[in-house]
């Protein structure tokens, strides 16, 4: 028996039915008004919500919403309590919720509220999508590029809370265990933190990271780590993310070697790249490639610090959405503080909290609500009916409250000025334009692709110049010159003959074997001048590795080939230069 909450008779709860969400068309959909500003931003977020949801669907669909305490609201309510039984087992039971912001209490035994609620119903992965929309102020040149999904663990890390103040006998406890059974050295007093990343935490993450990618047709999923450092914790995080995708994914999934290595830099049809990047160059290449990156799926410090720096790149923090889930139960937030010295003034942008619950329309199902919303939002927005922070940084705007910012939006949706099929075409063609171009660079220039993408080369697949133009054994020389001058290459792969050898013919072979010798090019097949047999080498060997392959057999290049000995490309020691050159010793 409950001791406040009230689920409305007139909804039916979601269920869970084998591992997979089934939504009613009048779904009780939770909410936690929230402290400070929330009360105001949450009146008028479900206002828009509504009304969205019965305009999209001409009252088929309708949410019936129960109020859930947490907070303040809570506090008053159960005697102090500020995270009451009752509230997490009906988060839980609902299976989706959302919340506005909460103040955590000071000394009430949390080190914040909405740690306690992920660890508590064990959220995982909290996921804040960034994207621009036309109108809002930015400091970047073209924020449209930004369109990213970051999906950040959220049980792990540092986070885990695993630290030892200074000074303390725990701290000294593990320092001399440290110090004497590990060999470890540091500074004396040091406060000592643990950082746990596990198998377990890093794979549903990834899991879901990538699901959500397929789900939604995105084209790749970028793992975040600081490997390079941090070998057994976030270098494993990136290892395990890997093998989740190869080992669970296969089908649908091509490693960012793969792309370049295999197809030429042409992504194929439905496949998902799954790639990876320092955790420091991302933050550079969020600035200046944005574009280049669809998921991110990281740890929880690089999570923290990349989704609010991301979201400062389309507006801030204050129209930023996130949401907390496990496999199935998702609580949706906003992503901002309580602002108490705005609360009860109707006077802050309700973004972040309207765009969350943009995210749980998605999450139900419910895409054409969603979308209805983003469009009326743009529209009132580069009309430039805005509230107090956005009037401040757009000339001629209407500075309007928060309740007047939610009439303007549901009267935008209600007139009929917004073209819904129409703002979902552009947006879907705008996408694949913008893919069609990345790919061409990709197949026309792929060092230079994997330079500004800042991608680090570190096996021969990274580097090698893909499929090799192959001719028949019985292939005159002079046709194969031609060829070779055609396709401006150097030389040409040579297919077996009667010795069942591949080979391959270089432009100095055919100078010291066929002019140098006086031999007419026209009456010579390229298989008896060809060097056999190829030397070759794996896909996965090292740059360094292979470097050494060729200085210790006094030979310029070697083609890589696959499992079963088939020619997949050619490195040569042009190409290593190039890339120490360009990126110093790889690691």
């Amino acid at each position: 028996m409950t001791q406040h909450i009230q689920y409305p008779e007139s909804g039916e709860k979601i269920r869970v039915v084998d591992g997979r969400m089934q939504v009613p068309d009048n779904p009780i959909l939770g909410y936690v008004e929230g402290d400070g500003i929330g009360p105001d931003i949450t009146r008028a977020s479900m206002r828009i919500w509504d009304a969205a949801v019965e305009k999209a669907y001409g009252g088929k669909r309708k949410v019936h919403w129960a109020e859930l305490y947490m907070g303040e609201k809570a506090a008053g309510l159960y005697d102090g309590d500020y995270f009451p039984a009752e509230t997490q087992e009906a988060l839980e039971d609902l299976i989706v919720s959302i919340k506005g912001p909460l103040t955590t209490p000071v000394g009430g035994g949390f080190r914040s509220l909405n740690v306690a609620l992920r660890q508590k119903l064990d959220l995982y992965a909290c996921v804040r999508p960034v994207r621009h929309y036309d109108g809002v102020p930015s400091p970047l040149q073209k924020p449209e590029e930004v369109d990213v999904v970051i999906f950040r663990e959220n049980t792990e890390d540092v986070y885990a809370g695993l630290e030892y103040q200074s000074g303390t006998d725990e701290n000294r406890k593990l320092a001399k265990f440290l110090r004497e059974e590990m060999g470890a050295t540091f500074f004396d007093d040091a406060g000592l933190g643990v950082k746990p990343i596990s198998p377990f935490g890093s794979k549903r993450l990834v899991r879901k990271a990538i699901q959500y990618a397929i789900d939604n047709n995105r084209e790749s999923v970028t793992l975040v780590h600081k490997g390079n450092i941090m070998k057994f914790t976030e270098g494993a995080f990136r290892s395990w993310g890997y093998e989740v995708a190869r080992e669970e994914f296969g089908d649908v999934t091509i490693t960012e070697d793969e792309l370049y290595s295999t197809y030429g830099g042409k992504r194929p049809e439905g496949k998902i790249v799954i790639k990876d990047r320092i955790a420091d160059i991302i933050f550079q290449l969020m600035l200046l490639r944005p574009n280049d990156f669809d998921v991110l799926a990281t740890m929880n410090l690089n999570g923290d610090y990349l989704s609010d720096a991301c979201a400062a790149e389309v507006g801030g923090i204050g129209i930023a959405p996130g949401a907390n889930m496990s496999d199935n139960v998702a609580v949706f937030e906003a992503t901002h503080g309580t602002a108490p010295k705005y609360a009860n003034q109707d006077k802050v942008n309700p973004g972040s909290l309207l765009f969350s619950g943009v995210m749980m329309l998605e999450y139900i199902g419910w895409q054409e609500a969603a979308d209805l919303i983003r469009a009326a939002y743009q529209k009132v927005v580069t009309s430039r009916i805005v509230t107090y922070d956005f009037a401040r940084q757009i000339e001629g705007a209407t500075e309007v409250k928060t309740s007047q910012f939610a009439d303007a939006i549901i009267e935008t949706m209600q007139s009929g000025r917004v073209d819904l099929a129409k703002y979902q075409q552009e947006r879907e063609q705008a996408i694949e334009q913008d893919r069609k171009v990345r790919e061409l660079r990709r197949v026309s220039s792929p060092l230079e692709e994997m330079i500004a993408s800042g991608r680090t080369p570190h096996t021969v697949g990274d580097l090698m110049n893909p499929n090799p133009v192959s001719v028949p054994a019985e292939t005159s020389v002079e046709d194969a010159m031609h060829l070779m001058r055609e396709k401006r290459i150097s030389s040409v792969i040579t297919q077996p003959g009667p010795d069942g050898d591949w080979g391959i013919m270089t432009q100095r072979d055919v100078i010291s074997r066929i002019v140098s010798k006086n031999r007419q090019p026209s009456s010579v097949r390229v298989d008896e001048v060809a060097s056999k047999p190829l030397k070759t080498v794996p896909l996965d060997m090292s740059l360094h590795d292979c470097a050494e392959k060729m200085a210790s057999e006094n030979i310029r290049r070697v083609v890589v080939v696959d499992n079963v000995g088939e020619p997949l490309g050619i490195i040569s020691d042009t190409d290593i230069f190039a890339s120490v050159e360009q990126f110093g010793l790889p690691e």
